[in-house]
């Protein structure tokens, strides 16, 4: 593990803020704690390698401080994982379709939480930043697979987690379809349910989000989605 990792946990309730607080210390992060989210954004939140987030909170909710986060390319990048006692399937499509990377619903053991939080920060841990970027391109389309950013004709535009890796896997792939199905296994963690029709909204995003090639995404009815030069 990093040395170091910082993580950020947006939370009402203060008796879960300090437990969750001593037992990600023990285990090495740096934790910084916020009781709301209009709190928890004057904090630096690029500095962060991971955001523990509460959705129901007493001001601005979390689905609405991470759609703050995600429509800022600064910090779309950031690893969100939300925390809930809200479990319903349209609540866990809508933490996904804003770019979570994972959904822990309340009440739940501290022992899950931590593994949770290694998996993520194992999947989004940074490269070296000495090394030369990677970038993957398409006639305007620019991606920094390092930085995770993503450049449509110049202009830097933020894209969620789950956008960028499926523009990455179409992009990288380009002319092969894949199915509903192999998009989920590819791009969602294993252990969340997601609908086809997450799939469905999530190519819509990028389509809205890549400008002029949005033709280039292309629906095969009956087969799924591919990248069309």
């Amino acid at each position: 593990m990093k040395q170091n990792q910082k993580i950020l946990v947006v939370d009402d309730e203060q008796d879960l803020l300090e437990i969750l607080k001593f037992n990600l210390e023990t285990e090495g992060y740096e934790v910084t704690t916020a009781t709301s989210a209009e709190e928890a954004l004057e904090t630096d939140i690029t500095s962060f390698d991971l955001i523990l987030l509460d959705v129901m909170m007493g001001g601005m909710s979390g689905f609405a401080m991470a759609k703050k986060l995600k429509d800022n390319p600064q910090t779309a990048g950031v690893p969100i994982i939300f925390l809930t006692a809200r479990d319903t399937e349209n609540d866990t499509v809508t933490g996904f379709n804003l770019g979570a990377d994972d959904y822990i619903s309340k009440p739940f053991s501290i022992r899950e939480v931590l593994v949770r939080v290694r998996a993520v920060l194992r999947r989004t841990a940074a490269v070296d930043d000495s090394a030369e970027p990677q970038i993957l391109s398409y006639q305007g389309i620019v991606m920094n697979l390092d930085k995770k950013t993503v450049s449509i004709d110049g202009e830097e535009v933020a894209f969620t987690k789950t956008e960028f890796e499926l523009l990455h896997l179409l992009l990288n792939e380009r002319g092969r379809v894949f199915s509903r199905q192999e998009l989920i296994e590819r791009i969602w963690p294993k252990d969340v349910l997601v609908l086809d029709r997450t799939v469905d909204v999530n190519i819509t995003r990028l389509r809205k989000k890549v400008g002029r090639f949005a033709k280039c995404i292309v629906t095969r009815l009956g087969f799924g989605y591919y990248f069309d030069e």
